[in-house]
């Protein structure tokens, strides 16, 4: 279904002569392409699944953020302009982000459900919000209440 939203994004993007969202679509498409041979060597010839598309997404917009960062830094303001712009594109195949308090309930829930009672529990709890909330929690954030939550 997502592969399906990225083609049909790519073929709006280019009737409407929209150069940046061609160009990013397409950056996702090639990044999706890399993704998908690589999982061959894992006997995966399907393609990876919406899961890990949604990560790949996820990845992708942290590091446009690090590059916003850095191009702010520099004084490069119309690239970071364009950094950002990507984001936008790239959120729009995401869906709906938790907020911080809807992702800190989570944690508490997850950590309750799993028993989980200190930091050597949290790789089992982060393991549990990444299957469960894939390409909707910023996962950066989650960590840090997971390892607040647990007492670390």
């Amino acid at each position: 279904m997502l592969r399906q939203q990225l083609n049909d994004a790519l073929k709006s993007a280019m009737l409407s002569k929209d150069a940046r969202t061609v160009s990013t679509v397409r950056l996702i498409l090639a990044a999706l392409k890399d993704r998908d041979i690589a999982a061959r060597s894992r006997n995966v010839m399907d393609g990876i699944t919406e899961d890990e598309i949604l990560s790949m997404l996820q990845s992708m917009i942290k590091q446009r953020r690090e590059s916003i960062s850095l191009y702010e830094q520099g004084g490069r303001l119309e690239l970071a302009q364009q950094e950002a712009d990507e984001i936008t594109i790239i959120e729009r195949f995401l869906p709906r982000q938790l907020s911080e308090a809807e992702t800190l309930d989570a944690v508490r829930a997850v950590i309750a459900e799993l028993g989980a009672g200190g930091l050597k529990d949290m790789g089992r709890v982060m393991a549990a919000l990444k299957e469960r909330f894939a390409g909707s929690m910023d996962f950066t954030k989650a960590s840090a209440a997971t390892k607040k939550e647990l007492g670390g």
